[in-house]
């Protein structure tokens, strides 16, 4: 029986990002844990560096139960110009995957973009 899964990954460029200084990205995850709107969380301090593409790896290789990945973190359209490529590497369905800019926001601002994106 597969087991269809959503998850959260925020990506935090590095934690020294200055653009994430606003929120308190652990009040941002544990919202979404508390509330059960996805089946699990990361926080990941840089994605798009090759410890990133290991973690995509070791993420999606050979889980085809992975029904939706938002990736809060970032501009989507340099998201999937940076993740695109280990995607299709692992055949993962890239319109399962969603990028967020959460950068500049508020806890609360960061927590409704997200929303919004999980409800499109």
């Amino acid at each position: 029986m597969a087991v269809h899964m959503k998850g959260l990954i925020v990506c935090v460029c590095q934690g020294t990002c200055p653009s994430f200084h606003k929120m308190n990205v652990f009040e941002v995850i544990n919202h979404f844990r508390r509330n059960k709107k996805v089946d699990f969380v990361v926080i990941h301090p840089q994605l798009c560096a090759t410890d990133g593409d290991n973690f995509w790896r070791a993420l999606l290789s050979g889980n085809r139960d992975v029904e939706r990945v938002i990736v809060a973190g970032c501009d989507p359209v340099m998201q999937r110009k940076m993740f695109g490529w280990v995607f299709r590497e692992l055949g993962f369905d890239e319109s399962k995957f969603r990028g967020v800019e959460i950068r500049n926001m508020s806890t609360e601002e960061a927590i409704k973009a997200i929303e919004d994106a999980l409800s499109t």
